[in-house]
């Protein structure tokens, strides 16, 4: 991204310094050109980047909220597992002292 800004500085200073001198000789009109031509290709791809950064931000913090989801719903199916556990271990409980009674 750096990169891309730094070429466009270099380019639009190009440009204002080409702007300033008179414009004597056909090769200079023609560079003129050019360095215009380059400077519009590059804003294209800047602008490119840029859409495809955004696309990228957007993606990233939806899968970001959807680990999220998951970890929270994940937590929340342990709790209730653990809960059965708790409950399968009262009614074991409850069934050996049921057990023991008949033994005495």
């Amino acid at each position: 991204m750096k990169t891309l800004n730094e070429k466009e500085e270099k380019l639009n200073s190009s440009l204002k310094r080409l702007k300033n001198l008179k414009m004597q000789s056909p090769d200079l009109t023609e560079q003129t050109k050019k360095l215009a031509d380059q400077k519009n290709q590059l804003e294209i791809e800047k602008k490119e980047i840029e859409d495809k950064y955004r696309l990228l931000v957007t993606q990233h913090d939806g899968l970001r909220k959807k680990i999220k989801e998951e970890k929270m719903s994940q937590r929340l199916k342990e709790l209730r597992f653990n809960e059965k556990i708790d409950e399968l271990n009262q009614e074991t409980d409850i069934l050996l002292e049921e057990v023991d009674k008949w033994q005495t």
